[in-house]
């Protein structure tokens, strides 16, 4: 891409971002949490499953293993039988363990802040380190990008890309990293609200006159993991 062109879409993704900021003044992380390590079960659970049933599962699971140390000395059988709505929960249960252990064993029971780190935990792959990075700790270590930012950085022409760590590489040559997150999050709250995956309503898009799929009659970017 020439540079005249970059610039181009950068300045438009940042025309975006102060609109998102301004449509969702308020846009906190919509999984219940209290500690790092919550936060890491959360989004773990969270793939391929509504947040809204995440939340439902979550306090009694916190309930019972609070911490990492916790969920280290439960009985397997017992995480899977509280994480089962949440879908995939065998594969889900077994990280959730193995991602404390590890914490446990190797980080002296805190989740690590490091992308590195983070992305040794079984189960942590970019989108949840980027989460917990950004959410516990304060930190853009990254874009995240899940179903929702994946669909609407392609209507709105910021990337042709489907993979999400190329999504994540062309979001961060358009946005700046103090904004990472929050640039996240305000797609996924827009995706949720008007730009949903089966038909976006555009009329009543704040961001309509910037994104070059408005009003298209075209089929949605399918995706192989539903939307949150």
């Amino acid at each position: 891409m020439s540079t005249r062109k970059l610039s181009a879409k950068k300045q438009r993704a940042l025309e975006i971002l102060i609109r998102l900021k301004r449509l969702y003044a308020e846009a906190p992380c919509t999984l219940d949490y209290e500690t790092p390590v919550q936060l890491m079960v959360a989004t773990i659970l969270s793939a391929q499953c509504t947040d809204e049933r995440v939340n439902l599962v979550t306090p009694e699971l916190f309930r019972r293993f609070p911490d990492a140390a916790a969920l280290t000395g439960a009985d397997l059988a017992e995480i899977e039988e509280l994480v089962r709505s949440t879908g995939f929960f065998r594969n889900k249960a077994k990280n959730i363990q193995g991602a404390c252990r590890m914490i446990m064993t190797e980080f002296g029971g805190k989740v690590p802040k490091t992308m590195e780190e983070l992305l040794r935990l079984p189960g942590v792959a970019r989108k949840t380190a980027n989460v917990v990075s950004a959410h516990a700790f304060g930190v853009n270590l990254g874009v995240t990008v899940d179903t929702h930012v994946k669909r609407l950085t392609y209507r709105l022409g910021l990337t042709k890309e489907t993979e999400p760590v190329k999504i994540e590489r062309d979001m961060i040559k358009l946005i700046p990293q103090p904004d990472w997150e929050n640039w996240s999050i305000r797609l996924i709250y827009h995706g949720r609200a008007v730009c949903n995956a089966r038909k976006p309503q555009c009329d009543r898009c704040d961001l309509s006159d910037l994104c070059p799929s408005a009003n298209l009659s075209t089929k949605p970017l399918e995706t192989a993991v539903s939307d949150s």
